[in-house]
């Protein structure tokens, strides 16, 4: 029970990538975090690529970064929903801004680039959205996992063991 005491928000959306979610949440619990998926507000259930559902814990508009020493940015293209709703990309922003982990795994690098943190940042994503982070003012590096500073990227489902660890590594202070 490593992170114990610890809480993580899970951000979620339709069309999520299945693992994407369900990996970091399992392992995260598994570590003693309490895990709280957070959605945008346009469902209380959202479906994952493959058709799994998760029901959303609280609203983006219902908390604030403050409340968690995490926020896990899962891919596929729900990304790419979650940022047409402010309050998701302010609780990624404010997140970032109060040092708190801001992890995000294939096209969660969306997210980032919508809540604009990348600016000077070394990050890894899926390959396809490789020049909208280099746009949005990122290095890309083509790795399994990258941290910088309380930013952690990786790229696909294969990196998910290397992304938790990293992840809770940080959690950990280390």
């Amino acid at each position: 029970m490593r992170l114990q005491g610890k809480r993580v928000a899970v951000l979620v959306e339709n069309l999520y990538q299945d693992l994407e979610v369900w990996y970091p949440l399992l392992r995260l619990k598994e570590e003693g975090a309490e895990v709280v998926t957070v959605g945008s507000g346009s469902a209380q259930t959202y479906t994952g690529k493959y058709g799994y559902p998760v029901a959303a814990d609280q609203a983006a508009s219902e908390v604030k970064a403050a409340d968690f020493d995490a926020v896990v940015i899962p891919g596929g293209y729900a990304p790419d929903i979650m940022r047409r709703y402010p309050e998701m990309v302010k609780l990624v922003r404010d997140a970032y801004d109060l040092g708190k982990v801001v992890a995000s795994i294939c096209h969660g690098g969306w997210m980032l680039a919508s809540a604009e943190i990348l600016r000077g940042k070394t990050v890894t994503s899926f390959f396809a959205i490789k020049d909208d982070l280099v746009h949005a003012g990122a290095k890309f590096v083509d790795v399994e996992v990258a941290v910088d500073g309380n930013l952690i990227t990786s790229r696909k489902p294969e990196d998910l063991p290397a992304f938790c660890r990293a992840i809770i590594a940080a959690l950990e202070g280390k």
